[in-house]
């Protein structure tokens, strides 16, 4: 099926303000999930930041298994990966772009790009909103793509593949390239590889959506942990890497002038007495630099780290169950007082207040019913 390329509207563009897009209706959240029986692609909610009530919108897209959303900085357009096995007759996924309807939360398909590789997994966009990074799981490789003037995808205008295997024959027998992260001075791009224990460092051309391998071009993590998603600190000192296999998280002194990360220490997610097979998700960095926070697969749980201001080391405040099966994604609302978890196989968006004092979670008993949850995303940059 042929794809038709919208043009947004320039009174939309010219409306994407925090004032303009939130209205006194709630901040929009949207949910990627996997599609099936049961969902139909990207659902919508607004956000009351008073109560930390959800209310559903409905379905914003209906497009295949959106995985993982991201939002354009500078313009009202989501990006999505979607992990498919063949797109436009080539093996491989997609990463679509959508303009936001800030009055009713619908998504409009703008244009669609071939991902460039098996199973995208993350979609990532620069700080100025001129660059998309998406990172293909099941082939090891990353692509990049220019931001049009209407918020749309050009095509690809960067391409790296890697390649070598880990230690674990089973989850490590090649690349598994996992996340791409942009630094918070933009200056270099960050890609997390399950399957090779590294993190692979880029040299960022914005303006161009170009990127050049970095000197140093990795930084290593123990063998057979499986580096999957990354957040740096909002000061851009320090940042962290959730490694899903061994369900830790590494904390890095970061060197912005030269784009290096320092292992600083390693420390588990999980709680002293679990014996049993979890493992890590998300991670993500409150914005006030104070906590950091990870999810668990099997133990079903976040992780709630405080982060020390000099050192940049973690000690775990808590572990906090997240009343569903397989948190797979969660992030912060706006304000940091709450936290939304998306449970991937109870269906469920549960709903947490954050003790801004000490980072600590406690269940609202609120949640939302969606089918195979995989993202949320709010549709309004953090306060830092």
């Amino acid at each position: 099926m042929r794809l038709f390329q919208l043009a947004l509207p320039a009174l939309l563009l010219g409306s994407f303000t925090a004032s303009g897009l939130y209205a006194a209706s709630g901040i929009l959240v949207y949910v990627g999930t996997y599609t099936g029986p049961n969902s139909k692609g990207i659902y919508a909610y607004r956000f009351d930041e008073s109560t930390g009530k959800l209310t559903p919108v409905g379905l914003a897209a209906e497009t295949q298994s959106p995985s993982f959303l991201a939002l354009n900085p500078k313009h009202p357009v989501v990006y999505a990966v979607n992990e498919l096995d063949e797109f436009q007759g080539q093996k491989g996924g997609a990463v679509s772009a959508f303009a936001i309807d800030a009055k009713t939360g619908k998504l409009r398909l703008l244009n669609q790009q071939s991902s460039r590789g098996s199973g995208p997994c993350h979609v990532s966009v620069d700080h100025t909103g001129r660059m998309v990074a998406v990172a293909n799981y099941s082939s090891g490789s990353m692509a990049a793509y220019p931001v049009r003037r209407d918020g749309g995808l050009g095509a690809s205008s960067a391409f790296f593949q890697d390649s070598g295997s880990g230690t674990n024959p089973r989850r490590q027998e090649g690349p598994h390239a996992h996340s791409a992260n942009f630094s918070p001075d933009n200056r270099f791009l960050f890609l997390a590889d399950l399957g090779l224990d590294k993190v692979f460092s880029y040299h960022v051309d914005a303006g161009k959506a170009k990127l050049t391998p970095n000197d140093p071009a990795f930084v290593e993590i123990k063998g057979g942990s499986g580096p999957r998603h990354m957040a740096f600190r909002p000061d851009g000192h320090f940042a962290y890497v959730a490694s899903e296999m061994a369900s830790t998280v590494t904390a890095f002194s970061y060197d912005a002038d030269r784009g290096e990360l320092k292992t600083i220490q390693t420390i588990s997610m999980l709680p002293a007495d679990f014996h049993g097979e979890s493992t890590a998700a998300e991670i993500e960095a409150s914005g006030n630099g104070r906590f950091v926070y990870a999810s668990n697969r099997g133990n079903d749980s976040i992780a709630v780290f405080s982060s020390d201001p000099s050192s940049g080391r973690l000690s775990l405040v808590d572990v906090t169950p997240t009343g569903g099966k397989e948190p797979r994604n969660f992030t912060l609302d706006p304000t940091g007082r709450w936290l939304l978890a998306a449970n991937q196989n109870s269906n469920t968006i549960t709903i947490f207040h954050v003790d801004q004092a000490t980072g600590r979670l406690k269940a609202t008993g609120g949640s939302v019913d969606v089918a195979s949850p995989v993202c949320v995303l709010f549709v309004q940059k953090k306060g830092r």
